[in-house]
């Protein structure tokens, strides 16, 4: 065990942890909601600090990212746990191990061990993934670290659950993020995920505010938040509070986890998704879980011409120099295009 960052003792050996925006106050041998901080004598500790339950090396498309050095490899780690309680989740087993099984498990590797492992398989960034990274905040931490020191980038794949401070923390040695936006209502969040809404939103305006390359997801689920009205405010917030410069993943769901009463969704609901957010404004606008779609290509917002062809994570072709479209010279956002 670690001692944790960013708690404070509050008295009769009582702590609250700064970490996340549940802000949870935790009682001498108590854990917090993510099952995976643990108050012991006053003291609060992580339980997953150097404890890995994935490694992979991923392409970074796979994130996802599309507009942070295309054609990368990101070198992913993950720890067992989350400060969610998603219903629908994709990854439930390592998320939810602690909560469903009462299991914290994992391999030992030091943050070092992770950019060595990183540098040896060529990553040019480590993703912090597959569960909530806030909640292994500490490891992240070391590692983003030593990861800058030898020219690594570091990626947040995050439910945006996070504080100000953890952001500010974490800052300097953060290049991206890709953040959910589950849902544009704190109803769907408080029931489906054991969340609420706005401090998703506040930590989407303040890592744009501090300059992390920032991209957006949406899993849209039948019935629960597929409407085109909730679809359009989401587009609207990313438009007004982030810039039509952000790119918005929307990705089909498949049954999972505690929602399994659902149907896949749509193909027709995701094309539709994908042409409202353009239609409000967005520049790129991505269709995830369709392999072979043609909205999975970033085109240029100019000339409109094809400048990355892609088939599900893999480039097929790429009509960009230097972040140029090389059909009308237009600068293409993003990071190492």
């Amino acid at each position: 065990m670690k001692e944790a960052m960013l708690y404070e003792k509050i008295g009769d050996k009582k702590v609250q942890c700064n970490l996340c925006a549940h802000r949870c106050k935790i009682n001498e041998g108590k854990k917090g909601i993510c099952l995976v901080r643990e108050n012991k004598d006053g003291t609060l500790y992580t339980l997953v600090y150097g404890r890995t339950i994935s490694q992979h090396v991923d392409p970074i498309e796979k994130k996802p990212l599309f507009h942070f050095y295309p054609g990368t490899t990101a070198y992913s780690i993950s720890t067992v746990g989350c400060n969610f309680k998603c219903q629908f989740c994709q990854n439930w087993e390592i998320s939810q191990m602690v909560r469903d099984e009462h299991l914290i498990m994992g391999n030992e590797a030091s943050p070092k061990s992770i950019v060595e492992n990183a540098k040896k398989y060529g990553g040019k960034s480590i993703a912090y993934t597959y569960t909530e990274p806030t909640i292994f905040f500490e490891y992240a931490y070391d590692t983003a670290k030593l990861a800058h020191e030898v020219d690594i980038k570091n990626v947040f794949v995050t439910n945006g659950y996070m504080t100000e401070e953890a952001i500010k923390k974490f800052e300097p040695y953060l290049d991206a993020a890709n953040i959910d936006i589950k849902s544009f209502s704190d109803d769907f969040y408080r029931k489906l995920c054991g969340a609420k809404l706005q401090p998703v939103l506040d930590t989407l305006k303040l890592m744009k505010k501090l300059g992390i390359w920032v991209e957006v997801t949406t899993l849209i689920i039948p019935t629960l938040n597929d409407s085109p009205d909730e679809l359009r405010k989401i587009a609207k917030f990313i438009v007004n509070e982030l810039g039509d410069n952000t790119p918005w993943h929307i990705s089909r769901f498949y049954p999972s986890y505690n929602l399994k009463d659902k149907p896949p969704t749509p193909i027709d609901t995701i094309h539709k998704a994908r042409e409202i957010g353009l239609n409000e404004g967005l520049k790129y606008v991505y269709e995830g879980n369709v392999p072979g779609s043609t909205g999975e290509n970033t085109y240029c917002p100019n000339c409109k011409n094809l400048v990355i062809q892609r088939l599900g994570y893999q480039i097929i072709k790429k009509d960009i120099k230097d972040g140029i479209c090389q059909y009308c010279s237009y600068e293409i956002d993003g990071v190492g295009l």
